[in-house]
């Protein structure tokens, strides 16, 4: 079944170049929205050139930790540095969706990681919390992509989740692209939970 989506609509634009800390640089076209369901600032960033073709496109959700400080306790930022250079080169949209924490919030993923040191895993620790294993919609992200025209999409990324809210959103997923697999001695644990809890379609050999 399809839900019916409230219309949104484009409110900024702007070419904003990026640089990379291992020395990537490209620029993106960077959207800002008006009418998203959640009220969240949510961003689409247009990368290479997607005019005339399939965009390719992933739905990123934020993590500061990772994106930003480089944490290895999950994937995050690896998989953002990948996604805007296969989107650069295929030409699509980043949908950067602010929903920390797998939409619980930055502090309760902090407190996540606590309970984590403590043995039970990430989506255990965010039901001890009071949330749900993962609290994340999709919908937002369906209705920027309608809005940056593109309803139909290959997808970039390993979760089914993201599959199935997308369509029943009324995006067309006409390719699912897998994403690498960053897998580190520190985050092993927790890409292994994905794949079991989650569905991930994750290869977890340990790099030698």
């Amino acid at each position: 079944m399809t839900t019916r989506l409230p219309t949104a609509t484009i409110r900024t634009e702007v070419v904003v170049p990026l640089r990379f800390a291992d020395g990537y640089t490209t620029a993106a076209r960077v959207y800002t929205f008006d009418g998203l369901v959640d009220g969240l600032e949510h961003l689409a960033f247009a990368l290479g050139n997607p005019a005339g073709r399939v965009p390719l496109i992933r739905p990123h959700s934020e993590c500061l930790t990772g994106d930003v400080f480089g944490s290895q306790r999950c994937d995050c930022g690896p998989q953002l540095r990948e996604a805007v250079e296969r989107i650069s080169d295929a030409g699509g949209y980043l949908l950067y969706l602010r929903q920390e924490g797998r939409g619980i919030g930055l502090y309760s993923k902090l407190d996540a990681y606590v309970l984590q040191d403590s043995g039970v895993d990430t989506y255990e620790a965010n039901l001890a919390l009071g949330h749900a294993e993962d609290e994340r919609s999709y919908v937002a992200a369906a209705q920027m992509l309608h809005a940056l025209g593109a309803p139909r999409v290959a997808l970039l990324s390993n979760n089914p989740d993201k599959v199935e809210q997308l369509r029943g959103c009324g995006v067309t997923v006409v390719a699912e692209v897998r994403t690498g697999v960053h897998v580190s001695v520190a985050n092993v644990r927790y890409l292994e939970t994905k794949a079991r809890r989650g569905g991930h379609t994750i290869d977890l050999s340990l790099p030698a």
